[in-house]
This record gives C-alpha cells, structure tokens and sequence, in this order.
C-alpha cells in the first residue's frame, strides 16, 4: 500500500493550516496594535480632560464677565468624557481643543491671571496634554495604515474577508482646522 497521496494530503493540509494561522495571527496583532494605540489616545484626553477643572476654577475668580468661554470648555469637557466611539472623541476632542484656544485668547485681556502661579502651571501641563495627545493620535494612525495595509494586501484580504476584519478609520481633524485663523489686532 502507497502512503505517498495521504502524505501529501496531510502535508497540504499542515501547510494551509500553517498560512491561515499565521495570517490570522497577524491581522489580529495588528488589530491589537490599533486598539493599544488607541488606548493611549484615550489616557492622554483624559489627563488634558483632567486638568481643564483645575483651570476653569482658576480662571473663574479673574474672568467674571467671560462666563460664556468658561461654559463651552466645561460642556467641551463633558462631551469628551461621555464620546462612546472613536469618532465622537475625536469630533468632541477637536472641541475641546477649539474651547481651550478661546480661553487662552480671552485670558490675554487678564495680565493678573497670566501672572498667577497656578494658571501658568496648568497652562504648561495642558501645553504637554496638547502634545502627547497629537504623538497619540500619530501613533494611533500609523497602526491603523498598518492594519489597513494588512488587511488590503494580498494574501491579507482574503484571509480579512473570510475572518471578518474590516478597515478601520483614522483619527482626522475637522474642515475647520483646515481654514487660515483670522488674526485681528486692534
């Protein structure tokens, strides 16, 4: 009796085995990877989401008659901390950060709150927030080109396809970070 046809069916079969398992397991570490990625996105809006209580408070006592700015920050604020998904933090982190831009304008017309320890402190840490948040969203976009990738290429698709795996949208900045700011000093 030849054994030849059996082994090579089982050879096949060990060798598809091998090629699904290995696509899969790379398709899913690059979903990992977005979701990691993604996660410290997350930490940093938290931490810059901390701070804007301490600074609102701050601000309250020299900013009487701007009470307006004050309330945009604090429902910016709350619309990040309730986002769901990741389009919605990033639509309600872009109105954070639009908010905080009109706070420290307006700050600018209180030399006595430029000059308080705690306001320029917290400035200083929402400064950083600001920039570990932009290193994030990088981060996060670069792995998500990366899953992308995976998932579109061959021998990835047909593997993306048959296992479930979708692409997965970046973090983008809204139309209006695209428009010149007016600067008008008079």
């Amino acid at each position: 009796m030849d054994n030849k046809p059996v082994i090579a069916i089982v050879a096949a079969v060990v060798i598809l085995a091998f090629i699904f398992g290995g696509s899969y397991n790379s398709l899913n570490s690059a979903k990992i990877e977005v979701e990691a990625q993604y996660g410290q996105v997350e930490n940093q809006i938290q931490r810059r989401a901390d701070l804007i209580p301490n600074l609102v408070s701050t601000v309250k006592g020299y900013m009487q008659h701007e009470e307006k700015v004050l309330m945009e920050v604090t429902e910016a604020r709350a619309k990040v901390m309730n986002a769901g998904t990741a389009e919605t933090k990033a639509a309600a982190d872009n109105e954070l950060t639009a908010s905080l831009g009109r706070l420290i304008a307006v700050s600018e017309n209180y030399p006595e709150l430029k000059a308080d320890k705690h306001f320029t402190e917290l400035m200083r840490e929402i400064a950083g927030s600001e920039n570990r948040i932009a290193v994030a969203r990088k981060d996060y976009n670069s792995a998500i080109r990366e899953y992308n990738l995976e998932i579109e290429s061959f021998p990835g698709l047909i593997f993306a396809k048959f296992f479930g795996f979708k692409p997965m949208n970046q973090f983008a900045a809204e139309e209006s970070a695209h428009e010149v700011p007016q600067v008008n000093f008079q």
